[in-house]
Parts: structure tokens; sequence; C-alpha cells
């Protein structure tokens, strides 16, 4: 198994700081299935080449060595140990484990930037679906192309290789490289080599922070990643569609072909806002950290929405989401109505005024609290629109999340989790404020003690 990396640009022998490995000398790492090696075919100020073997010893793996399941994994004549599959995810995190993290004290500024970068996976099996590499890797920014061959020349009646040799390139970071390539080997082959629990479940959703979210083949990624595991895709899945939320276990006696029937939370949540602005007549809307438009995307659609502004503080999640709305081929009569702007929602900001209803859906848990203050003044003092949505977790339904520890928060990143008197009391203190009144309301499936796992304030300003 071969997996290269290339960049190219100024100083490019750098790579070895980015990677922790020495261009100058090769170095060679046991594994439970054999050797890996890492070297540097090509070293110059202008093009540096990275290389991962692997060496897998398919004697071992047959006979069942430390490490692969009871008995053995595969027969002795297998494609398996020269095919790039899960054992070189295994070496990936296993080798380059701090650079998949980011950290590079040594280099802390190349590590953050984004750089000419080319990966070349050799041998890797996606069965004839022409269109899976595609598939995963464009959407992330990629430029993919796959080469195939005959199985042989000699005998074309075989047909064509299931195998292709990948290059995919881009200006990523290269722990984004790492990490894409990490969680998108397994899904073209479907098999894991070692026994798969729980936790391969956040390993998942790890690796795939701040992109596999946004991936328009989330659902196809899960399901191919967890292949044997029905019920851990479908959670997976629940995750990745709620924004991050955990979610409630799915019931693993269910049976492969039974289908759960139920609405995401993100979606109700969505579907709920949109509505709520509807019922509040507004023609015009600023979606206040929008994240990936999936709120600004309904709005679009809706005939009675003359204009739709979304911003968000970070200038990626911004371009991310101009790719899923398909931007650059948007029909004319929805781009009229669309906005997107980079912006802070703790300082005023003369853009936000003008619109009729403000949407701030799962933000505010997400502010320090010693900011609030700013953004309670930026959106109802100095952008006072005439409705305002906010939506936020309730911190009391946790308990019914069966994999959340107690006292633990719903996402990493949020700074707190009210209560459904706390959001109450915040309510108060706007309207007595701001000069606002509020109907505060549910969203989700409700529990007669916990209340619902989402909880919504429509501000009307008064007058």
């Amino acid at each position: 198994m071969l997996l290269t990396i290339t960049y190219e640009g100024e100083n490019t022998q750098e790579l070895g700081f980015l990677l922790h490995k020495n261009p100058e000398r090769p170095q060679q790492f046991e594994l439970s299935c054999g050797k890996a090696y890492v070297f540097y075919p090509e070293v110059s100020d202008k093009r540096t080449t990275a290389a991962l073997l692997l060496d897998i010893d398919p004697i071992d793996l047959a006979r069942g060595k430390t490490g692969s399941r009871d008995g053995g994994l595969f027969d002795y004549v297998n494609d398996r140990p020269y095919a790039a599959t899960s054992f070189m995810s295994t070496a990936i995190v296993r080798i380059f484990g701090t650079a998949m993290s980011g950290r590079c004290d040594k280099r802390r500024e190349l590590a953050d930037t984004p750089l000419n970068l080319t990966a070349e996976i050799f041998s890797l099996k996606d069965g004839g679906d022409t269109e899976l590499a595609a598939q995963m890797f464009e959407p992330l920014g990629y430029t993919v192309s796959a080469e195939r061959t005959k199985l042989d020349d000699k005998f074309p009646e075989w047909g064509i290789s299931p195998y292709i040799n990948l290059t995919i390139k881009g200006n990523v970071r290269l722990s984004e490289l790492l990490n894409h390539i990490y969680v998108l080997i397994p899904v073209f082959d479907k098999q894991k080599h070692y026994y798969i629990d729980e936790d391969e479940i956040k390993k998942l959703l790890g690796h795939g922070e701040g992109w596999l979210a946004n991936h328009p083949y989330r659902e196809k990624i899960a399901r191919r990643y967890f292949d044997a595991k029905k019920s851990y895709a479908r959670r997976a899945i629940d995750i990745l569609l709620s924004d991050g939320e955990t979610v409630s276990d799915t019931d693993n006696t269910e049976s492969e072909g039974e289908k759960e029937i139920r609405t995401p939370l993100n979606a109700l949540r969505m579907e709920t806002v949109k509505n709520a602005v509807l019922e509040s007549g507004a023609e015009s809307v600023i979606d206040l950290g929008c994240g990936e438009c999936r709120l600004t995307s309904l709005l679009l659609s809706e005939q009675q929405i003359k204009k739709v502004t979304a911003c968000d503080v970070s200038v990626s999640v911004l371009e991310k989401a101009a790719q899923r709305l398909h931007l650059d081929r948007m029909n004319q009569y929805k781009k009229n109505k669309l906005n997107l702007m980079q912006a802070s929602l703790t300082y005023r900001d003369k853009r936000f005024e003008g619109h009729d209803c403000a949407c701030v859906v799962e933000v505010i848990e997400h502010i320090e609290t010693v900011r609030i203050p700013a953004f309670e003044r930026a959106v109802f003092e100095f952008a006072c629109p005439k409705t305002v949505i906010v939506t936020t977790p309730n911190r009391e339904y946790n308990a019914n999340y069966r994999n959340m520890q107690e006292n633990s928060l719903r996402h990493g990143d949020h700074r707190f989790e009210w209560t459904r008197q706390e959001f109450k009391s915040w309510t108060e203190h706007i309207c007595e404020k701001f000069g606002y009144g509020c109907v505060i309301s549910g969203i989700g499936e409700n529990d007669e003690n916990l209340g619902t796992p989402t909880q919504m304030g429509v501000f009307t300003k008064n007058g």
C-alpha cells in the first residue's frame, strides 16, 4: 500500500516539519499488520514528496496475528494486503497523528495555512463505481483524477479492474488533507480489518469535524463507513443532520430491513423557524450565524421573502455555504434575493439594519457569556428588526441522551446551555430592556418532565 503527499510552492522541504518526519532519513514503524516506512523520494525548495509505504504480511493476517480477528482475517491468497484499505487509515493516524491534529510548534503559521498539496493513493478499491471518487473528494474542493486499467491486457474478457490509482489536488491545510483521507479510505473499501465498537462513531465524527456535516454525501459516507453496523451508521447520520448535537441511541434490536421514520431535529428546527418567519409577515430576513445556510436555503424558496442576508463570522464557513447553495449555478431570481457577508454578531454593524426579521438559530450558546450583552445590543438595540427569532438547546432535555455524560454539553463549541427557566428569564430581560414582547415554544419531541430538546423565542417589537 502506498500513499504519497506532494507539496509544491516555496521552501517545500518544510513538509518534513508539518509531518514531523525528517526528509533526510527513512523511518520504519512496527504495526500489528506488518511494517510501515516513511521516506521522501523527492526534496527541493519547489517540490517535496513524502511517501507512506505499508508492507503487510499476509501470512500473519491469515494466522491471526495480534490486532486482527480471531482465527485470522483472510486466506493466504487475497488482495487485502496490497490494496489501500483500513490498514492505511490506521497507519495514517498512527504515524501522522500529530500532523492530523494540526500541531506544529516549529511552523505554527505554516500548519494553519492552506498549501498546494497533491495526494496519490494507489490501488484503492471502488468496486467499479466510477462516480465515487468525485463524489467523495470534489465537494471538499479537490481536483480529482482516477486511473483505472484492465485486469489483464492479455485477457480483456476479464474486464476492468475494481481498483483505481487516485490523485487529489487542492489548496488545503495538511491536517485537513490527512483527515479527509483517513475518513474516506474505508468508505471506498467498506470493510474494516478490526473489531468495530461504539467508539468508532466518535472517531468518524472527530476526524470529520468541520467538514463532514456539510458534505453533500455525508449519509453515503456514514453508511459505507459502517457497512457492517447499520445501527452505528444511523446514529452517526442523526448526529450529522443535527449539526453535531448528541442524539439518543437507536434501538439496536431494530432489524436491518426496518427504517426509522422520523424527522431529524435540525430539519424540524429549520422548518419551524421558517414557518415563524412567514407568520411574522416578514419580507426581508437576516440569518445571523448562518453556518451552512440551511435556513437561508429554505427562505430563498419562499415567494413571500424578497431579500435574505446570510452572515457568519467565519469566511471559510461562508465559502462552504456558497458551495452548498450552488451559488455558481443558482437561478438569477434566487441570486438577486441573496446577500452573503462576513460579520460578527457581537459588534454593531449597519448592514444588520433594515430587515423585517432576524433569525439566530442555535448560535447564542456559542457566544462567550461575557459577550452576550454586546450581542444583545447589536441585535435588539442597533439592528432592531420588528421580529427576532432565537433558538437554543434546552439543557434539561440532555438527560434523555444516553450517550452523554452528566453535566456535559451537546457540542464541543457550546459555551453554555440554558434550562427552560434560564431561557425564560433571559427573554424577559430582553423584553424589558429593549421593548419587545416574546412568545416561547418548544421544538422536537416533548418530554413531560424535561420539555423539548430545542426552545424557541419569537420576539416582536412593541408598537
